[in-house]
């Protein structure tokens, strides 16, 4: 009986190994979605440089939708920046997205009304620019503590404007178009 104990327990040792080795997950893969910082944002605090976070765009209403959902991993010096048309309240939530992060609300002048720190992943509970706001710039939980951001501090980046413009144009068409009206040319 000893005997048969110690073949099975060879056995089920030699079996876990032969399929944890084949398995078809890449461990050195990332989990979930990548994001591509092309874009870089400057943060002042009056004419001084407090720091520098690189960023990808969300543009378009389907990117600001996904926004940074399955992102597991995300250096501490990138983020990504949600860019609206006009300056209103803006509501956000975390489901789906795994990390904890800071947002930053800013007026259309770039500067920041409000700040959400700490933001708890996965939460379904809508977290609110408190007021107008027309970008968003969200980055790892901390960020802001470390690099003491408060409101009031201003930021700027360069972006293709005419491209950003036209992608304005396109979705504004679409919501026109749909409600039976005349398609606008952009």
């Amino acid at each position: 009986m000893q005997r048969f104990e110690i073949y099975l327990s060879v056995f089920l040792i030699i079996s876990f190994n032969f399929f944890s080795c084949n398995s078809k997950e890449n461990p050195t893969e990332p989990l979930g979605r990548t994001i591509n910082p092309d874009h870089q944002v400057t943060i002042y605090d009056g004419d001084e440089t407090v720091t520098v976070v690189y960023v990808a765009l969300a543009r378009t209403a389907s990117e600001r939708r996904t926004g940074l959902m399955d992102v597991h991993e995300l250096p501490f010096d990138t983020g990504m920046l949600f860019l609206y048309d006009d300056e209103r309240l803006r509501s956000f939530w975390m489901a789906n997205t795994p990390l904890s992060l800071d947002m930053l609300f800013l007026n259309r002048n770039r500067e920041i009304v409000h700040i959400r720190r700490n933001t708890t992943p996965y939460s379904k509970q809508s977290i609110s620019s408190k007021l107008p706001a027309q970008y968003v710039l969200e980055v790892n939980a901390g960020f802001v503590w470390v690099y003491d951001i408060r409101k009031g501090m201003r930021m700027d980046w360069e972006l293709d404007e005419l491209a950003h413009r036209r992608i304005a144009c396109i979705e504004s068409s679409i919501q026109v178009s749909r409600t039976g009206s005349k398609y606008r040319k952009c």
